[in-house]
């Protein structure tokens, strides 16, 4: 009996090591499959979810490291908030009045940046070059699952978050300011001047659809999805050759009720430092008056001593010459000092 309960047990530890071999081949393997990257994908956000973080307080998601190069951001808001404000998460701007359906009380998206070496299985699973078209920037990805509010879902699903034409969703791919990165690798002058350059949005039932940028490095949508810069390849070809080529990258910064916040604090910085400057430049000017000022003011005392205590003068001859008063006492001769003495006698 106990011969044959060992023996189950050792069955069981191979089956076992066999199983786990197996689940680290396949996830070593090269994922060809967008939507199954994109299950992959929730299943880390969710397994690392803090259950301890507020609502609207984001949160970066590790990856293993066969999953390098991957950015995963991920926030968890309240439906209501989310329609009435919309909500800022990485180069996503949703803006207020989108559409999410169905509607649970909490909501979790999922922000991806597929990097350089991810973005190239929507390239091959969208096929690009048959577009003739190349990636110029990284795939960039915005997906809503349900949540609990208490934590995330043991049976999450996917929740559709849409727009419109007068509410998008705005894609900033320039958006760095948590890097600190402001020299993208592909000149705004390059994407302003290049018509070909055009925003590629991946649907999930296989289908690219492409549109205009709104503004550089900008695109708009009206629904959840991945997204990403498209340049067709002679176009390409020609800004490699001339050096002005490169993959645009972004970074990440999460925020509820959307809006950017570095315009109105460079604007303000610009007004306290102008402000600044002019104080201290009149403070410069009061000073440089107050000296010339002083400098006349003692100018015209030493001028009017001199005046007073000027010496008379007379002629002498032909010369005018200085005279001083007489003052001196007058020299005594002998006589004068006899007579003197016997007039007192």
């Amino acid at each position: 009996m106990g011969s044959f309960s060992l023996c189950t047990s050792k069955i069981s530890i191979i089956i076992i090591t066999i199983l786990l071999l197996s689940f680290h081949q396949s996830y070593s393997q090269p994922i060809q499959s967008t939507h199954l990257l994109d299950l992959i994908i929730r299943d880390y956000t969710i397994r690392n979810f803090k259950l301890n973080l507020n609502t609207g307080t984001p949160q970066k998601i590790h990856l293993p490291s066969n999953f390098s190069g991957i950015e995963i951001d991920t926030v968890k808001l309240r439906c209501g908030s989310l329609r009435r404000y919309g909500a800022r998460i990485g180069e996503f701007h949703i803006g207020s009045g989108v559409t999410v359906k169905p509607c649970p009380e909490r909501v979790m998206l999922v922000r991806q940046n597929l990097g350089s070496n991810w973005s190239s299985i929507y390239s091959t699973g969208y096929n690009l070059t048959g577009y003739n078209y190349q990636l110029v920037s990284p795939v960039l990805g915005l997906l809503a699952y349900n949540a609990n509010p208490d934590g995330v879902a043991t049976n999450p699903f996917e929740v559709n978050v849409s727009g419109t034409d007068q509410n998008p969703i705005l894609i900033d791919f320039l958006n760095n300011k948590a890097s600190g990165n402001t020299n993208p690798s592909t000149s705004p002058k390059t994407i302003t001047k290049n018509s070909s350059v055009l925003c590629a949005c991946f649907t999930s039932n296989g289908n690219t659809t492409f549109s205009d940028q709104v503004s550089p490095y900008v695109c708009k949508g009206t629904r959840q999805g991945h997204y990403a810069l498209v340049m067709t390849i002679e176009a390409r070809r020609k800004d490699d050759d001339s050096g002005d080529g490169g993959m645009v990258t972004s970074s990440t910064e999460v925020s509820g009720g959307g809006g950017r916040l570095s315009r109105w604090k460079v604007v303000v910085g610009s007004v306290i430092g102008s402000g600044i400057g002019a104080i201290l430049l009149g403070m410069l000017v009061v000073a440089m008056l107050v000296k010339v000022k002083k400098k006349a003011e003692r100018e015209e005392m030493e001028r009017r001593a001199y005046e007073e205590e000027a010496l008379q003068v007379s002629m002498v001859g032909h010369v005018r010459a200085p005279t001083a008063p007489g003052t001196r006492t007058l020299p005594i001769t002998a006589d004068d000092r006899y007579k003197n003495s016997h007039l007192i006698n």
